[in-house]
């Protein structure tokens, strides 16, 4: 994972990680900065088929309160965030 804003510069890092998985087609929400990496050919947006990323997504949220949405629960430290993702991660 990669913490950050939703920029460009933020998923390249990302893009890295995942791009040495070889993967023959990638399925996203649709989000502007994909294509800028992405092939065409290679891509394919469907809301549909992320049902179980976004499952995961909430799941995060269910346990670690520091990443729900409009809450006063969380760190603003991102060293704090991304030590409290890799631990529920490892016990999860």
């Amino acid at each position: 994972f990669v913490v950050g804003d939703h920029s460009l510069e933020t998923f390249k890092p990302l893009w890295q990680i995942v791009m040495g998985w070889a993967c023959f087609l990638y399925i996203t929400d649709g989000y502007k900065v994909y294509p800028c990496v992405i092939e065409d050919g290679d891509h394919l947006v469907s809301k549909t088929a992320m049902t179980r990323v976004e499952g995961e997504n909430c799941r995060l949220r269910h346990y670690l309160a520091r990443l729900h949405r409009k809450t006063l629960c969380y760190s603003k430290s991102v060293d704090m965030l991304t030590t409290s993702v890799r631990l529920l991660i490892y016990y999860l």
